[in-house]
C-alpha cells in the first residue's frame, strides 16, 4: 500500500478542506469526510465518495427502517423480545454487557441501539428487520451508497476467528487501501456494512428535511439521536448552550466514525467523518480530538 491509497485528496491548497486534510494526516487518520450546510447547500468534501466499513454507524439506517415499520404497522414497537445471555453479541454497553437473560420491547431496543450503541439491541432489531431489508428500503427511498449486509455479531465473530484482538488490530491497520480488500472479511467494503461520507450526509439531509420514510419517522429518529451517550469526538468541539448535535458514532478496531447534524444560529450542518487509523493502538485520544477539530473547522467555514 502506498501513501496515495490513503490520501485525503484536498485539491484546494488553502481553506478548511486543506487544513482538515493536513490535520487528519498528522493524526494518522485516513477515510472519507463530508460536511454540508443543509440550508445553503454549501459543502466541504474530502474523499467523500470513498466507501468505508460502518461499524456501529450501521445502527442509524437500521433504526430509520425499523421506526418506519413501526409507523406503518409492519412491526409492533411494544413487542417483547427475549435476548438470551448464551447467544447475545458481546459489547461494552447496554444489554450486550449484561450477565443474564433480558426481555425488552422493540421500541426500547431502538433507543438502546442509538443511545448507548448497544450491539445486542441492534442485533435484535436485525433479527426482525435483516440488514438486506434495510438496504432494500434505503434503495426504495432513493438512498444510494449505503449498504447493510450483516448484523453486529458478524464483526465480533471475526475477532474470535482471528483469536487475538491485538493481531486483528495490526492486520486491520496494514490492510487499508482504496481497493477495499481486507483480511477481516466483515471490514472488506465489498462484504461489510459500508457507506461513504457523502451518502450519509445525503441520508441525514433527508432525515432533517422530513423527506424520507413514513410521516413522523424522521422527527422521531432525530429525537432518538439526541440522546447518544458517547460524546468524545465531535461533541466537545461543537456543542454550546446555543447549539445541539444529534449524531451516531461507530468504533471498531482502528475505525473511528461519527455522523450527525449540528443545529446552531438557525442553521443546520451535517458532518460525517468515517476514519481509519494507521496507528496500531486501541487508545488514541489525539485521533478522537482530530475528528472533533475537523468538524469544528468545517462547520465554522459553512456557517
Amino acid at each position: 500500500m502506498n501513501a496515495g491509497d490513503q490520501a485525503w485528496g484536498a485539491s484546494d491548497e488553502t481553506g478548511a478542506a486543506h487544513e482538515i486534510a493536513l490535520l487528519f494526516r498528522q493524526s494518522g487518520l485516513w477515510g472519507s469526510f463530508a460536511a454540508k450546510n443543509l440550508d445553503t447547500g454549501e459543502q466541504i468534501e474530502l474523499r467523500a465518495d470513498r466507501l468505508m466499513p460502518l461499524a456501529s454507524v450501521a445502527k442509524l439506517p437500521a433504526a430509520l427502517v425499523v421506526l418506519d415499520r413501526f409507523a406503518t404497522g409492519a412491526l409492533d414497537p411494544a413487542l417483547q423480545v427475549e435476548l438470551a445471555s448464551v447467544d447475545r453479541v458481546p459489547g461494552p454497553t447496554g444489554v450486550a454487557s449484561l450477565e443474564f437473560d433480558v426481555r425488552m420491547a422493540l421500541g426500547d431496543l431502538v433507543r438502546q441501539s442509538l443511545a448507548v450503541s448497544d450491539n445486542a439491541a441492534a442485533d435484535a432489531l436485525f433479527d426482525v428487520c435483516p440488514p438486506r431489508e434495510v438496504t432494500r428500503a434505503l434503495r426504495a427511498w432513493g438512498v444510494r451508497g449505503i449498504t447493510l449486509r450483516h448484523p453486529m455479531r458478524a464483526i465480533h465473530q471475526a475477532l474470535q476467528d482471528l483469536g487475538n484482538r491485538q493481531v486483528a488490530l495490526e492486520l486491520t491497520v496494514q490492510a487499508g487501501s482504496d481497493g477495499g480488500g481486507h483480511p477481516v472479511s466483515q471490514l472488506d467494503v465489498e462484504r461489510a456494512n459500508a457507506a461513504s461520507a457523502r451518502a450519509l450526509v445525503h441520508l441525514l439531509e433527508r432525515i432533517w428535511n422530513d423527506d424520507i420514510a413514513a410521516s413522523g419517522v424522521a422527527a422521531t429518529l432525530r429525537e432518538r439521536m439526541g440522546h447518544q451517550a458517547g460524546r468524545m469526538r465531535m461533541h466537545p468541539d461543537l456543542v454550546t448552550d446555543a447549539s445541539s448535535l444529534r449524531s451516531k458514532t461507530g468504533t471498531f478496531l482502528n475505525l473511528r466514525h461519527e455522523a450527525g447534524v449540528l443545529e446552531t444560529e438557525g442553521q443546520r450542518v451535517a458532518v460525517v467523518a468515517l476514519t481509519a487509523s494507521r496507528v496500531p493502538s486501541f487508545e488514541q485520544p489525539e485521533a478522537e480530538a482530530a475528528i472533533g477539530q475537523a468538524a469544528r473547522w468545517a462547520t465554522d467555514a459553512l456557517l
